[in-house]
């Protein structure tokens, strides 16, 4: 009796994610919750850049990137296939990328993979032997407090071992307390998906502008009600800043302006 009681537990679990992400992905398509649009604006996917544009058969060959997809495997905090394959294809122009919150690992990986000859991945995440170093602050999420904290539990990433780890620079620590000087107006693309409680996305938010070159990218992911740390700041930000939310997806873009030419 145990052991069926067990398993209508497991089960239970199982597919309260698969419904959770079901209607996550399912509002942000719609991009709108019960009564009202979401404050940053939905655009198509070749709003990012040439590379996107397609011709009359779909995506063109500009966008061919080395791909690992996940299909219908639940990956806790993962990006979606497309959202991956977006990250992916800008990758094709920026030899510096910097992503706060390693996850998986996969992001760096297909990152590595991508890049031009010569090019660099720099992801931080807090190691296991630092989940004391993490700094809840008065309104955080709980949820996104501990689910933070859980991603923060393994060594091995699915770039360990291949050939692209030699291209990625893996840094530990609390993104809190991470100096970005070295960093700033030096990255092509920033991505911002780390803790998802408030007081992580203003700080790793205001980083990631500091760090992004004229005419790089920054990213969010999970721009959703169901991140309400993420949802609300970038629905505050979004008076100030020109950004945009990628159709399909749960990711926010916004491209510094590039320099004035003199």
């Amino acid at each position: 009796m145990i052991y069926l009681w067990i398993a209508v537990v497991a089960l239970a679990v199982l597919l309260g994610g698969v419904t959770r992400e079901f209607l996550v992905l399912r509002r942000t398509a719609r991009q709108r919750d019960l009564f009202r649009r979401w404050p940053v604006p939905r655009v198509t996917v070749d709003r990012l850049g040439p590379r996107f544009e397609p011709d009359q058969l779909g995506a063109t060959l500009a966008a061919q990137v080395n791909f690992v997809g996940r299909g219908t495997i639940v990956v806790p905090g993962g990006t979606s296939d497309t959202e991956a394959w977006i990250l992916a294809v800008v990758a094709r122009d920026a030899p510096q990328m910097f992503e706060f919150g390693t996850c998986t690992g996969k992001t760096a990986y297909l990152w590595a993979l991508n890049q031009p000859p010569g090019g660099r991945v720099t992801t931080l995440t807090l190691a296991p032997d630092q989940i004391d170093r993490y700094q809840s602050e008065p309104g955080d999420e709980p949820r996104a407090t501990a689910f933070a904290k859980s991603e923060s539990v393994g060594s091995r990433f699915l770039y360990s071992g291949t050939e692209a780890a030699s291209r990625i620079e893996q840094l530990f620590g609390d993104s809190k307390t991470f100096d970005d000087a070295p960093y700033r107006a030096a990255c092509d693309v920033v991505f911002v998906d780390g803790s998802h409680a408030r007081s992580y996305v203003v700080s790793d938010t205001e980083k990631a502008l500091r760090m992004v070159k004229p005419g790089g990218l920054v990213l969010w992911h999970d721009y959703s009600p169901d991140c309400s740390g993420v949802f609300e700041e970038l629905n505050r930000l979004v008076a100030k800043l020109p950004m945009m939310h990628v159709a399909g997806t749960s990711l926010v873009a916004y491209r510094r302006p590039a320099a004035a030419r003199s």
